[in-house]
C-alpha cells in the first residue's frame, strides 16, 4: 500500500510540475494577453492541484492534510476568479484581443481577411 501511495504521489507531483512549467511556456510563446492569461490560469490551477494532491498523500499527520485541503480549495476558487478579474479589467481598459487566426463553424483555422 505504501508502495501505491508513492507512485501515485510522484505521478501526481510530476503531472503538476509539467503543467505548472507549460504555463511558464505559455506566457512565453503566446502572442497577446489574452491567450497568456489562459494558458496561465488553466494550467496552473491544474497543476497546483496535483501537487497539492500529491502532497496530501505524502504527509502522515491530519493537521497538515486540513492545511493542505484548505489551500487547495482557495486554490480552485480564487485562481478562475483571478483569471476572470483580469480579462475584465484588460477589456474594459480598452486592451483588445490580438486579430488573427480564427476557428469556423467546422473546426478548421482560416486567416482572418
Amino acid at each position: 500500500m505504501s508502495l501505491l501511495l508513492d507512485i501515485s504521489s510522484g505521478l501526481c507531483l510530476l503531472i503538476g510540475c509539467f503543467l505548472c512549467l507549460s504555463g511558464g511556456v505559455g506566457i512565453l510563446r503566446f502572442p497577446d494577453f489574452y491567450t497568456r492569461m489562459h494558458a496561465v490560469s488553466v494550467t496552473d490551477t491544474l497543476g497546483a492541484g496535483l501537487v497539492l494532491l500529491g502532497l496530501m498523500l505524502q504527509t502522515p499527520d491530519g493537521l497538515v492534510l486540513i492545511k493542505l485541503i484548505l489551500i487547495l480549495i482557495f486554490t480552485l476558487f480564487i485562481n478562475p476568479s483571478a483569471s476572470h478579474a483580469l480579462a475584465k479589467a484588460a477589456l474594459h481598459n480598452g486592451l483588445s484581443p490580438k486579430e488573427g487566426r480564427r476557428a469556423d463553424k467546422g473546426g478548421n483555422t482560416s486567416s482572418k481577411l
